[in-house]
């Protein structure tokens, strides 16, 4: 598996601390950018970045960050096949995957901790999509995709 990361300017600082947690756990992970937290971007670029990535495999997974992380995920759910999930705390990020089958996982560097990256990362990494009940909603998701009514 895969991680393609990026994040706004807002996100640059908290994204190296995504990578070295990621790197000890000997991930291989790929980062789109933004480099550098003085530069000033839009972030539906590096959405539309990570997500693009992310949509041709069904093994590979994506990790977006910016202040809030509410427009990270927007922009990256506009790209078929990309399903990101803002996660604020473990709980959230283990429904995000047993339920939604996420495979992007956005963070608001305003409102989760430092020292809460680490457990939301493994809790996303590890977490498996449980199907049954859920899948049923997920392909109605896919079909909303290809514009099919539900």
């Amino acid at each position: 598996m895969k991680i393609f990361i990026g994040a706004d300017h807002r996100g640059v600082n908290f994204k190296k601390k995504i990578i070295q947690i990621l790197k000890t756990q000997e991930v291989n992970v790929i980062d789109l950018g933004l480099y550098d937290p003085v530069k000033i971007c839009d972030y539906p670029k590096v959405a539309y970045k990570v997500a693009s990535e992310v949509s041709k495999s069904r093994n590979d997974r994506g990790i977006l960050v910016c202040m809030s992380g509410i427009g990270q995920a927007i922009a990256a759910n506009k790209v078929r096949g990309a399903y990101a999930a803002l996660c604020y705390n473990t709980e959230s990020a283990a429904l995000s995957r047993k339920h939604n089958n996420a495979n992007i996982l956005v963070l608001g560097s305003k409102f989760v901790k430092t020292k809460d990256i680490e457990k939301i990362l493994r809790v996303w990494l590890n977490t498996k999509f449980e199907g049954g009940r859920h899948r049923r909603r997920i392909n109605q998701i896919k079909k909303m995709e290809k514009g099919i009514k539900i």
